[in-house]
């Protein structure tokens, strides 16, 4: 069972760590590259604030976004504005964020999220809380997958691996963690594939945001995962 309440304090300590190294930037470096292939530092915040809206329509029982091609825009519109307006415009929808969690309501209703996608209400905040590390990771300022919490990693490692179980397009593997934890994930079935590794390279192999170079592979090659 989802702690909503515990995942909203986990976010609004993870946004204020974002916020206090985002105002060590200048300008220039907002207009820098971020991680993300053709994204600049001002792309993923953009992307945050508009994505922090976002989730207090689904809260509210609204359609995540009016279109993909408006989610789109409206982070092309965003991303070349200032620091200070960057910095503002995440502080204060990240504020909407917290209050919609806030109000009262029935954490067990299902929601709707991009492409259809359903999910239990009290699992939003979670949402809010990846969205947040692992950007501030995409941003290549000196966060980086080691300094996440040891919560958040081992929470998102088993959020992952439950996203692909049952993927025809991915071999069954078992997961070894460092801390000697075992998790499936892929296809149905005896795993075919160990994959041993430090949980930090474990969740950017499965979060896309490593190669897996790091990682110990037993039974075949490291299997190419589906884009999130």
């Amino acid at each position: 069972m989802m702690d909503h309440a515990h995942d909203l304090a986990s976010v609004r300590d993870a946004t204020e760590r974002l916020l206090i190294a985002v105002a060590k930037l200048d300008n220039a470096a907002v207009t820098e590259p971020s991680r993300l292939p053709g994204w600049t530092r001002g792309h993923i915040l953009a992307h945050l604030a508009r994505n922090a809206d976002a989730l207090v329509n689904v809260l509210a029982g609204r359609p995540m976004y009016v279109s993909g091609d408006a989610r789109d825009a409206d982070i092309e519109r965003d991303a070349p504005r200032s620091l200070d307006v960057q910095l503002a415009d995440l502080r204060d929808s990240a504020a909407r964020f917290q209050e919609a969690g806030a109000a009262p309501a029935d954490w067990s209703r299902t929601v709707e999220l991009r492409g259809g996608v359903t999910d239990a209400a009290s699992r939003v905040p979670f949402r809010r809380w990846i969205e947040t590390e692992l950007h501030h990771v995409d941003l290549g300022i000196g966060y980086e997958l080691e300094d996440l919490p040891e919560e958040f990693t081992r929470r998102e490692i088993d959020f992952l691996a439950d996203r692909f179980r049952g993927h025809p397009d991915v071999p069954a593997v078992l997961i070894e963690q460092d801390d000697g934890r075992h998790i499936t994930t892929g296809r149905d079935g005896a795993a075919e594939i160990t994959v041993t590794g430090r949980r930090a390279d474990l969740l950017g192999w499965l979060a896309g945001r490593r190669d897996g170079s790091g990682l110990t592979v037993d039974g075949g090659s490291l299997p190419a995962l589906p884009p999130l």
